[in-house]
């Protein structure tokens, strides 16, 4: 009896044959040819899974993204049954910061979809999307935090959001190029919170 394939397995191995290229070396000049030798298939069979280059580049961030959201989710679950508002979003925040291998491997990959981004027109869609969903889901954190009287009405949290998001994003650079320990990109966090948050219950 023939051997099933694993379609899913398969699409993840094409995927991540291209985020170890795009660790490498970035990604302006990736072929397919290239990924598949990476990969250990033939070029016919990735074009099979995958398409073009770019449903290649949009397909395998798919896959980046959704590991990325399984991941978040399982250390949110390790803050227990009942966490504090402020845990939530200081837990959202440290996943834009490189403070292990995993997630420092996913974000020199993205740094490598950058150029992409801007001047790909269907990648540029999808990192027009990421940020504010991001944001939003912040300061949705932020707001029930005031209802519980754990945040300061005064507080604006739309723009706290923004600026919460970015301000990771910026330390998430600095901690790649060396210029930040990821101890203290994560105080830089911590301290801004203690600014926001009136309450640790």
């Amino acid at each position: 009896m023939p051997r099933q394939v694993d379609h899913a397995q398969r699409r993840r191995q094409i995927a991540e044959a291209l985020w170890r290229l795009a660790i490498r070396g970035g990604l302006e000049q990736v072929t397919l040819r290239q990924v598949a030798a990476e990969a250990g298939v033939s070029a016919r069979l990735l074009q099979y899974y995958f398409g073009t280059r770019d449903q290649l580049l949009l397909g395998a961030l798919e896959i980046l993204n959704t590991d990325a959201e399984q991941q978040a989710r399982d250390r949110m679950a390790l803050l227990g049954d009942n966490p504090s508002i402020r845990a939530i979003v200081q837990g959202v925040l440290l996943e834009m910061l490189p403070l292990d291998e995993e997630r420092r491997s996913r974000h020199v990959v993205y740094a490598a979809y950058f150029v992409r981004f801007l001047t790909e027109p269907d990648l540029a869609a999808v990192a027009r999307a990421a940020p504010p969903a991001l944001a939003d889901l912040v300061a949705d954190l932020l707001i029930h935090g005031q209802d519980l009287q754990q945040v300061p009405r005064r507080i604006d949290a739309a723009s706290e959001a923004v600026f919460l998001t970015a301000g990771a994003e910026g330390l998430q650079t600095r901690v790649l190029l060396g210029q930040l320990t990821p101890e203290r990109a994560v105080a830089v966090i911590e301290t801004q919170l203690d600014g926001i948050f009136t309450s640790r219950r």
